[in-house]
């Protein structure tokens, strides 16, 4: 045990020596800005962010005028070089319950990043994940979006994407610990609130009012199998509203509304499925609240056929951010509670779950973030503890 901490001691020390990130993501260099413009911390957007990232990633009238090449032809709008940039997060974790080890993961993750303007209003992002969690993973948001579609502020985006990302981005989240609402599936149901591949259509009024509507195909993102990605012959909805009230408060409400074939052809029957849940997020100065709730009903997961059980699940979780300095904080801190429950047995989770984490992280760099992180799980008593890093370049 001594020494088990004496080396978590010693790692985060060493850390805090490393040297400074000499480089900054792809946006900032374009527009020869800070990563605090959008991101307080790395990387989690600020309202600008969002802004920026919903405006197709552009800034209106703030174009860098040699940006683009000059083909001589008025159809053709070519970036003079393609925008790259990384992302290294890495960790030591100590598991005493689960693993009982205690590990060096780094890299927990590696991707290149690019994104950027393919015309006016007219714009892609993507990354690839050269590993995760010690495996290539391979594309996982790949997007073409439409800004200001008929003038007006609606956007078109297709491609592959986190259903979730409209309420709370996961790829965002500053703790270890995921949002694993998102991530309910009873029985053998493939289908929850992660990447998929799709349409989406959103439409912003100015009284803050905005509309979403997306078709999915809802199957994930897994390779293409007998010349198709969807695996079954069903298309799925999902529709969300949402309200802001200035930069401070925003509350929404999604319903996802699904249905689905067995999986992988190995069992058979048909799912039929809703999800549907309200969200929060309130900003109180220094402290940040956000909230989610998930409730879902499935009457064949396990597909039984004429034997189906239905089942109801259900999941949620709360978070708080605390930035003592405003969008200047160095130091960061976010408490992160999740529950859920389910009639059968939910994936990777058992029927009931319920965890919590305490994280601390320090930025070294804007573009370099120390992180410590407490986790418990509070059904199987299970204590982890990390220490690591997230940097972009």
């Amino acid at each position: 045990m001594v020494y088990r901490t004496g080396l978590l001691v010693v790692t985060l020390g060493l850390l805090l020596l490393a040297q400074q990130a000499v480089a900054i993501p792809a946006f900032a260099r374009k527009y020869d800005m800070s990563c605090n413009t959008c991101h307080a911390p790395i990387p989690k957007l600020k309202p600008f962010g969002n802004t920026f990232a919903g405006n197709g990633f552009q800034l209106e009238g703030k174009e860098p005028p040699r940006y683009f090449k000059d083909t001589g032809d008025e159809w053709l709008q070519l970036m003079r070089e393609v925008p790259l940039a990384l992302r290294m997060d890495g960790q030591i974790a100590w598991e005493p319950q689960s693993t009982g080890k205690t590990d060096f993961q780094a890299p927990w993750l590696l991707k290149i990043l690019s994104g950027g303007q393919i015309a006016t209003d007219i714009s892609y992002y993507f990354y690839f994940f050269f590993s995760e969690q010690g495996e290539v993973v391979g594309i996982e948001d790949a997007f073409l979006m439409f800004n200001n579609v008929f003038g007006v502020d609606f956007d078109i985006t297709v491609g592959q994407f986190q259903v979730c990302d409209p309420m709370f981005k996961r790829e965002l989240r500053l703790t270890r610990s995921d949002y694993l609402a998102y991530k309910l599936r009873p029985g053998l149901s493939n289908i929850d609130m992660t990447y998929d591949r799709g349409i989406s259509l959103s439409l912003g009024l100015s009284e803050g009012t905005s509309f979403l509507i997306s078709g999915l195909n809802g199957s994930g993102i897994g390779p293409l199998e007998q010349g198709a990605f969807d695996r079954d012959k069903y298309k799925n909805l999902m529709v969300r509203v949402l309200q802001e009230v200035g930069e401070s408060f925003r509350i929404g409400g999604f319903a996802y509304f699904g249905k689905e074939e067995g999986v992988n052809g190995t069992v058979t029957g048909v799912n039929s499925l809703w999800m549907a849940g309200p969200d929060m997020s309130v900003s109180l100065g220094r402290v940040e609240l956000n909230v989610q709730y998930v409730e879902r009903r499935d009457d064949n997961p396990e597909f039984l056929g004429p034997l189906d059980k239905k089942a109801a699940s259900r999941g949620t979780f709360v978070e708080i951010v605390y930035t003592p300095d405003s969008d200047e904080s160095r130091w960061h801190g976010v408490l992160l509670w999740n529950w859920g429950e389910s009639d059968v047995v939910l994936q990777d989770y058992g029927r009931k779950y319920q965890t919590g984490a305490v994280h601390i992280s320090y930025l070294l760099r804007r573009n370099l973030r120390l992180t410590g992180e407490y986790g418990y799980d509070f059904l199987n008593k299970a204590n982890s503890v990390s220490v690591g890093f997230v940097s972009a370049f």
